[in-house]
This record gives structure tokens, C-alpha cells and sequence, in this order.
């Protein structure tokens, strides 16, 4: 017989070699490089007829329904889809291991079941394991059809059969397809079978939810493409040490970006967090240096949460420099911008910044709450706790605009706070609140003397 033709696959970006390497050219990464057999099989898929292709149709004879959503009964959930369910969407959910996916999409998927049945797969569990988790979350229904498989062609000929309203793969990284030879959780294996579920998703209507792992680094295990391939994307974050859960949204073809769902972890199940902010205040130190709170904005939601900061004198010959949920580069600009503009010595300090919480925030408006927080700390001066600041920094030391400026202003009146410290722009046109006090400020020296006068 002809010897098999092989080749080596990097099981990261999916670049190919035809000999073995250490080091992958592309993406960088070490020892990522898989010997895989050259497919020599058909590909196609044994579908009906009338799932197998489609027909060209003009333009204006297309009937756009993405505005009919289904609603899963969780309204976070719904609030970081855009609305709901589009029909024959393919969702992708990621996060660490024991997050809870699996019990969010099974929450999710209870909440459909009253449209009709769902299809829940599952690649990793058995049913009897899922029942017990059901049983946990107190769900009992006949239209959850379980199905304990990892073949692509025996999980589409099962939803094929049922026709369901929903379906859920957990998770993409088991399930193969007999047509490749390459072995499951492979970047052939994953492309493929998520391409085939994209399909088959789009001729039949059928939302799908695919679950996904993620590597060391936080991303989704297999190759870039399923990314790509997908209509949206959706992480699930959280510390294992607090019981908030974070729901994000990196991609949606049928709604905006960076929305987030906030959720605590509970005996029975997941529990929305319908208003966040007075909960990651909750437990906020009064007189205590080293504290400030920032109004931030996650997507549409606004959110006010706390930023604490230590500085002290370092013993050590480089300084440490620490940052949990803001950017680490971020803050060593506005250590340099104080130390430049304000004439603040934190060159021989250790520097350590923490949003309370377990919250990642990326937007530059919660740079003027790092200023402060790290001010207040070094000069050892507690910030008013009925006061919240605002605004992205620049390398000068002014104080630029932010977008959305009267929903957080809004936000935080509605909780009880008493003044803010703003961008002078945003000051200007925001028009007067009762019980509030708008501070404009044009750099961050007039910010400080607001916050310690």
C-alpha cells in the first residue's frame, strides 16, 4: 500500500510545514506543531436537498427578519445579544473551565423551551450529569431533548430529525467529523466542524450555541477562523475568588460590541445583577486613603465602580508595579503624567491598582479616577466618598472629553452621590441635575485641587 502523506499543522493559527518545527513562523508560538494525514475524503454533507444549497435572489425580493428575536428569559443574556436570538445565528461562548457556560447555556436554553423543543448537546457529559445539573437549577421540562455524542454527521442527522427551535454544542472542541482523519480538538477538526454547523444553521434557521475553551492566555482554543466564522462571540469572565460573573460581547453581526451581562454565582444557578453599581459599591471603606470612585461605561450600560490604589516606598531596586482590571501601560503613562505635570516623586514607589469587583476596564474615561486614586494614596488624604470623577488624560495633563457624559451623571445621582468632578467639555453641555454639584475641570491640577481643596 502507498505510504500516507503527512504533514505538520500548528495547532494555534493552523499554519502548515511539511516538516516538523519548534518554534511556528506565523504566530510565534513554541511547540505547537502536530503531525496530520493529507485528507483524501469527500467533505460534503449528507443534508436534504433543501438544506444542501441556496438560490440567487435580488436584493430587494430579500425579507430581512433579524429584528424578531427570541427572548431566552434572561435579560442579561438578551442585553449582550442585542435582544435576543436571531434566528440561524451561531453563537460562540468562551471563558476558564468552571465558569459557568454550561450552566448559563442550559439556564438559556430552558428559557427557549417554551417556544418548542431544544437540542442540547453535550461532547464532554453525560445525561445523567446534566440532569443533575438541571436538577440543581430547578429545571424540568420535556422539550429538552439531551444528546451524548461527539460525531458531526450523528449530531446533524439528530437535529435533521427534530427540526429544534434551539441547539446547544458543548463543546466544539469534542465533536469531529468522520470525513477528516486529524483527531478532535485539532485546528482541521474545529474549523471544520463549526463551518459545517454555520451551515447548517443558516439553510435551517436553527440558532446554534457552541461552547468554546480557552487557552492559558484567556482566548479561545483553535484556530483564528472560528472567530470569523461565527455571528457573535461572547467571553465569560470572573475571579474564582468573588462570585460575579461577566458576561462580554467581543463580536455581534446583529447587535454592538463590548456589551456586557453581569451575573453572581449561585446554589441554584446563575442570578441577574439587575443593578450592578450599587453592588460593587457595596462594601466601599469610608475615610480611607487610596480610594476613588469612577463612572465608567461598559457598551450602553453605565457603571459605577471603585478604584483602589496602594503606594508605598519600595525597598527594592526597580519599583513593582501591579494593575488588576485596568490597563497595565496605561497606568505607568499616568505615573510618568504626574510625576512630570504635578511634580509627584513616584519613581521610588511600588505602585498597586485594583478595580474592586473582578471588573476588566478598558476605556480611558477611568483615567482621571486612577489619578486620583493614586494621589489620595501617596498623599495619604481620603476622597470625599459622596464624590465620582470622570475623563481620559492626556500626556500633557489635560483632561479630555469622554462620550455619554449625562448617562453616567444620571447613573450616579440615581445612587446618591452628591458631586462630580468632570471634563470641563462635558461640563459645559450637560445641563443642571438637583442635589448634584458639576465640577468642569481643563487639566488634571485643577482635578486634584477640586478633589483636596
Amino acid at each position: 500500500m502507498p505510504k500516507a502523506k503527512t504533514f505538520f499543522q500548528c495547532q494555534s493559527c493552523g499554519y502548515t510545514s511539511p516538516k516538523w518545527l519548534g518554534k511556528c513562523p506565523d504566530c510565534g508560538e513554541w511547540n505547537t506543531f502536530i503531525e496530520e494525514r493529507k485528507e483524501t475524503l469527500s467533505s460534503r454533507l449528507d443534508l436534504p436537498v433543501h438544506l444542501r444549497k441556496s438560490e440567487p435572489l435580488h436584493l430587494s425580493s430579500i425579507q430581512a427578519n433579524y429584528s424578531e428575536r427570541t427572548s431566552t428569559s434572561i435579560k442579561e443574556l438578551d442585553r449582550v445579544l442585542g435582544g435576543g436570538v436571531v434566528t440561524g445565528s451561531v453563537i460562540l461562548v468562551g471563558g476558564d473551565p468552571g465558569i459557568g457556560k454550561s450552566t448559563l447555556l442550559l439556564q438559556a436554553i430552558s428559557g427557549l423551551s417554551k417556544y418548542g423543543q431544544v437540542l442540547y448537546v453535550s461532547g464532554e457529559e453525560s445525561p445523567e450529569q446534566i440532569k443533575i445539573r438541571a436538577e440543581r437549577l430547578l429545571i424540568n421540562t420535556e422539550e429538552i431533548i439531551l444528546l451524548s455524542e461527539t460525531s458531526l454527521r450523528g449530531i446533524l442527522e439528530t437535529a435533521i430529525k427534530l427540526a429544534p427551535k434551539a441547539m446547544v454544542v458543548d463543546s466544539i472542541q469534542t465533536i469531529y467529523t468522520e470525513d477528516l482523519l486529524s483527531a478532535p480538538g485539532s485546528v482541521s477538526q474545529v474549523r471544520e466542524c463549526a463551518a459545517k454547523l454555520m451551515l447548517f444553521a443558516k439553510r435551517s434557521d436553527i440558532p446554534i450555541f457552541l461552547v468554546g475553551h480557552v487557552t492559558k492566555e484567556g482566548t479561545i482554543a483553535g484556530p483564528r477562523v472560528l472567530e470569523h466564522i461565527v455571528d457573535t462571540v461572547l467571553y465569560f469572565e470572573g475571579d474564582r475568588g468573588h462570585s460575579y460573573r461577566i458576561l462580554r460581547t467581543v463580536k455581534n453581526r446583529f447587535g454592538s460590541t463590548n456589551e456586557i451581562g453581569i451575573f453572581e454565582m449561585s446554589d441554584s444557578g446563575l442570578l441577574e445583577i439587575e443593578n450592578p453599581s450599587e453592588l460593587f459599591l457595596l462594601e466601599k471603606p469610608v475615610d480611607v486613603s487610596g480610594s476613588t470612585v469612577v463612572a465608567t461605561l461598559e457598551g450602553t450600560r453605565p457603571l459605577l465602580v471603585e478604584i483602589q490604589s496602594l503606594v508605598a516606598r519600595s525597598n527594592l531596586g526597580i519599583p513593582r508595579r501591579t494593575t488588576i482590571g485596568v490597563d497595565f501601560n496605561r497606568v505607568n503613562l499616568l505615573v510618568a503624567v504626574l510625576e512630570k505635570r504635578v511634580g509627584l516623586h513616584l519613581g521610588g514607589m511600588d505602585i498597586f491598582i485594583n478595580v474592586v469587583g473582578g471588573l476588566r476596564i478598558i476605556e480611558p474615561a477611568v483615567d482621571l479616577g486612577i489619578i486620583a486614586t493614586m494621589t489620595s494614596s501617596f498623599r495619604d488624604i481620603p476622597i470625599d466618598p459622596r464624590i465620582f470623577v470622570f475623563g481620559e488624560v492626556g500626556l500633557s495633563g489635560e483632561v479630555r472629553a469622554v462620550n455619554e457624559a449625562e448617562i453616567r451623571i444620571k447613573e450616579a445621582s440615581k445612587i446618591g452621590f452628591m458631586k462630580a468632578i468632570i471634563p470641563l467639555r462635558n461640563a459645559e453641555k450637560i445641563k443642571e441635575i438637583p442635589k448634584l454639584e458639576i465640577i468642569g475641570v481643563k487639566d488634571i491640577e485643577d482635578s486634584l485641587k477640586a478633589l483636596f481643596a
